[in-house]
């Protein structure tokens, strides 16, 4: 029970930095987020979460994603699926530059974030924001 309340705490405070309020429907969002090792669509957390209507998911998800809690990635068929940013990422800036992999037979995607890229360096004129690198194959669950 202790974990449980301790993760309650840590969703609690991340709320306040973002200077979001806390309201049980957010609070149920982060928990279902953080017990998954994979990226998850918002069908998929409708399915989870309860008695949270589809419009309130959408905006928890969007401020979420605003404020750097959480970062989106499509799947190979184009769904958008949420999950976790570090901590290091808020609002001005979004740090989900990492390996996403997804997965050709079961569909998940999965954050790779111990992977280094090569440095990336742009012509004259040309300001970079944010980038993204997928891998697809198989799972280890999968192969």
């Amino acid at each position: 029970m202790a974990h449980t309340h301790n993760s309650e705490q840590h969703f609690e405070h991340l709320l306040k930095k973002h200077n979001l309020k806390r309201t049980e429907p957010r609070l149920r969002v982060l928990s279902m987020l953080s017990q998954k090792n994979v990226a998850t669509s918002q069908p998929d957390l409708e399915s989870v979460i309860g008695n949270v209507d589809r419009v309130t998911l959408y905006r928890i998800l969007s401020a979420f994603e605003e404020k750097g809690i959480i970062h989106k990635v499509f799947d190979l068929n184009g769904t958008a699926n949420y999950a976790l940013c570090s901590s290091d990422c808020d609002e001005h800036d979004h740090r989900d530059e990492h390996l996403h992999f997804n997965c050709t037979n079961c569909n998940n995607v999965y954050c790779l974030d111990d992977h280094d890229f090569p440095q990336i360096t742009l012509p004259p004129g040309f300001k970079l924001e944010s980038f993204n690198f997928t891998a697809t194959g198989l799972c280890p669950k999968c192969s």
